[in-house]
């Protein structure tokens, strides 16, 4: 039980941060399943199983708060899950501790890309409507790949580009339900779901948040908040590089 309630409470911290910003949750998850020991494959495998709930109580809540653009979702979906089932595949067959430290690296990479997306200021908005596909496609991958980056991808590029930033996170995170859906449906297919403390803590938490961060998207500064989780990934990544090299 003291195993799950770590969980509930990494779950509640990692939605809130997500449904605020549009991004984190597998990022902050997985940061801290990697830095407990948990090998790559099977902290994203649980990190998106308990995606399926958090992300679709997440849509949800966004849809109700009319934070989303349906253009956006219906071109980012499909891609989205082609790039997250191929991105599940590949991680599935490659050894944990051979990939571990590439993982790391790619998520204090993300973690600086967030703090620089934090002080950087906002364009003028506009509606983002071509090159969404491969978007999909590469942020559907990478968030497979490294447990987490579908959020500091694409929402980060819609807004970069000009996209409104409350439209960027609802709509993605709206979309991240089926892409959330198609990685854990292949991480079920190659390698199984074993570690069931940190899905069902991660989704319950995940649940909690989900309505109350959808709220906060429409009052909440993203300015610091980015730049606190992108430090606290870059902090936590740091960490397990050096468990892993030393």
């Amino acid at each position: 039980m003291g195993e799950i309630a770590t969980f509930i409470v990494v779950g509640f911290l990692a939605q809130m941060i997500d449904g605020t910003l549009g991004m984190a949750y597998g990022l902050s998850a997985t940061t801290f399943m990697l830095s407990a020991g948990v090998s790559p494959a099977v902290a994203s495998a649980s990190v998106h199983a308990a995606e399926v709930i958090t992300t679709g109580f997440s849509g949800l809540a966004h849809w109700n708060a009319g934070n989303v653009n349906g253009y956006l979702v219906k071109r980012l979906i499909l891609p989205g899950m082609i790039g997250a089932a191929t991105g599940a595949y590949i991680l599935a067959s490659i050894p944990g501790e051979r990939i571990k430290p590439f993982v790391a690296a790619y998520l204090a990479l993300m973690g600086i890309y967030i703090v620089i997306k934090g002080v950087r200021r906002m364009v003028e908005h506009k509606e983002v409507r071509s090159h969404l596909i491969p978007l999909g496609l590469g942020g559907g991958f990478l968030d497979a790949v490294g447990g987490g980056g579908w959020g500091p991808i694409v929402v980060s590029n819609l807004v970069a580009r000009g996209n409104h930033p409350r439209y960027s996170i609802g709509s993605v995170n709206f979309a991240e339900f089926f892409v959330s859906a198609a990685a854990s449906a292949a991480f079920m297919v190659t390698i199984g779901l074993s570690f069931w403390n940190a899905i069902l803590g991660l989704a319950i938490g995940g649940a909690i948040a989900a309505p109350i961060a959808a709220h906060f998207t429409k009052r909440v500064p993203t300015r610091t908040l980015m730049v606190i989780v992108g430090v606290l990934i870059v902090a936590l990544s740091a960490r397990t590089l050096y468990m892993v090299m030393k």
